[in-house]
Formats: C-alpha cells, sequence, structure tokens
C-alpha cells in the first residue's frame, strides 16, 4: 500500500483537500496556497503538490507557464474532494474567521464578507463537563435556564449526543424530570455542571425520535411560475422538482427551520419564500 493510501494522513488530507478546492473552484493553484494556509515552506508545498499528482489523483493538474500555475486537466475528477461549491465556499468562511480573529494571517483567497447571525454563546467551563458527561456516557447534573422556567432549576440530565442545528448547539439527552428525551441549549446551562460517577442507562439507540429516519421532502413554491420554478428547481439540483433530505425525526423541526419553513413561521411571498414543504402530512408527528 502506498503511504498515500486511505488513511492519509490528517494534516495531508488537509493540504490535499485545498489543493483540489482552490484548483477546481479559483482555476489556479500556486505553492502560495499551500504555504499561506499552512504554515509551510515552499519547498514543502511543490512536494505536496506532486505528491498529489503522483499518489493521489494522477492527472488532475496541469502545470500552465503562462498563468504561473497548475490548472484543472480536462479529465479531473475530484480525489479527496466531492466537487461540490460548498467546500470551496467553505474555505472562504474559515479564511473569513481566521483573518478576524489573526489581523496578520492571510491566505492569499479572494475578499469575501460573511454574514453570522448573532451567536449563542456558552461558556468553556460549562461545556466541558457536557462534552465529557457525552463522550463518557455518564449522568450530569445542573442548573438549566428555560423560557417556561426563567429562574432556572437543577437537571439530571443523560446526554449522548452534541448537535449542531445551523443556528445554535444543543445536546440531546434523557431528562430524568420530565421522563423523557429532549434537547437542551448549551447557552442556557449555568454555573458547574458536575458529571456524576455513574453510567447513563438512557442510551442513544433507546431514543426513538434520535433512531428514526425521517424523508424531507421539499419542491418550488408552487405558487411560482413553471418558470420559476424550474429556477429554483436548478438552484437546489431537484430531481423531478424535489429534493429529498433524510434526516432524524428529532432534527426534523430544525431542518425546516434553516429552510425558512418553520411550523411557526407564516407563509410568506413566493418570490422570498420560493420552497415549500411537500410531504407535510407524512411528517407530522415531527412537526
Amino acid at each position: 500500500m502506498k503511504k498515500t493510501d486511505w488513511p492519509i494522513r490528517w494534516d495531508l488530507l488537509l493540504r490535499y483537500r485545498l489543493i483540489e478546492i482552490i484548483a477546481l473552484w479559483e482555476g489556479r493553484l500556486t505553492t502560495n496556497h499551500i504555504c499561506h494556509a499552512f504554515g509551510i515552506g515552499r519547498q514543502q508545498a511543490s512536494k505536496d503538490i506532486n505528491t498529489y499528482l503522483r499518489e493521489v489523483a494522477p492527472g488532475n493538474l496541469e502545470y500552465d507557464r503562462h498563468l504561473k500555475g497548475y490548472v484543472p486537466a480536462h479529465q479531473f475528477r475530484p480525489a479527496v474532494t466531492q466537487g461540490r461549491s460548498d467546500e470551496y465556499l467553505e474555505v472562504l468562511g474559515r479564511d473569513h474567521a481566521l483573518s478576524e480573529t489573526f489581523e496578520s494571517l492571510d491566505l492569499g483567497l479572494p475578499n469575501t464578507e460573511i454574514l453570522h447571525i448573532p451567536r449563542r454563546l456558552a461558556e468553556p467551563d460549562v461545556v466541558r463537563p457536557i462534552v465529557m458527561a457525552t463522550r463518557q456516557g455518564r449522568r450530569l447534573e445542573a442548573e438549566y435556564f428555560s423560557l417556561s422556567n426563567p429562574q432556572g432549576e437543577r437537571r439530571v440530565i443523560e446526554p449522548h449526543t452534541l448537535v449542531y442545528s445551523g443556528q445554535r448547539w444543543h445536546v440531546r439527552a434523557w431528562c430524568e424530570c420530565n421522563s423523557e428525551y429532549r434537547d437542551f441549549v448549551l447557552s442556557r446551562f449555568r454555573g458547574d455542571p458536575q458529571v456524576l460517577p455513574e453510567r447513563s442507562r438512557h442510551k442513544a439507540r433507546n431514543d426513538e425520535a434520535w433512531n428514526t429516519q425521517v424523508t424531507i421532502i421539499l419542491r418550488p413554491d408552487q405558487r411560482l411560475t413553471e418558470q420559476q420554478q424550474d429556477i429554483i428547481a436548478n438552484d437546489y439540483a431537484m430531481t423531478n422538482r424535489e429534493l429529498r433530505v433524510e434526516t432524524r425525526g428529532s432534527l426534523v423541526r430544525y431542518l425546516l427551520s434553516l429552510a425558512g419553513l418553520g411550523v411557526d413561521m407564516p407563509k410568506r411571498d413566493p418570490l422570498i419564500q420560493q420552497i415549500e414543504l411537500a410531504n407535510a402530512e407524512a411528517l407530522e408527528a415531527w412537526l
């Protein structure tokens, strides 16, 4: 087996992914991209590109003397990425976030402006024990505040999974007070949560809503014209004007909220809403 065969060493995999992403979506890759992104010398960056071409994806890139950089070959096929635009956009987002923290950091990517909704903050002293209890499968005692109980109360929970819903982090856990699995927003824990010595008795495998696979079917808003619906279908790479999204029963509400289709959201102008839920009746148990 070649040293670059899977599993590829993590740091090399990140470099190979950047090589593919920059070459594919910007059309020109230089050693500067690798040097600036990973803080390595030009010789090492050149070696990474050559190893990628020799052992990971032969023939994927060609050197263009006029552009003084590597460009995607006609037969380019992604080897360590999926060739999706969101992979490039995520790189831009990380570049923007790092540049905000470290003013002198320049990854050599195009100027970008990223909009973020206000973040729900959680303190490290609160998050650490929650992560520990989740990973070790232990019970956790903590003070938790909610809109229904703004004074706060002590809760004993048995967490099994941390979840990012696109807008906030929460932990999926068995709640001993309510005798059911619930979602607890990380920013609403207070004080000093205590990891208890007892092992959790309610595991992820016992969480029915978590383990139930559900298909959400999205389609262009039917109030749009046929031509407008075709544009929306193309935006989302729909098949026969339908986009099927697989998720967990307990995550349906979060996914619909991200799509602007939350159960509490009023129906908006079709030019603004653009998509709608096609199988609401089948999802009724999760809404």
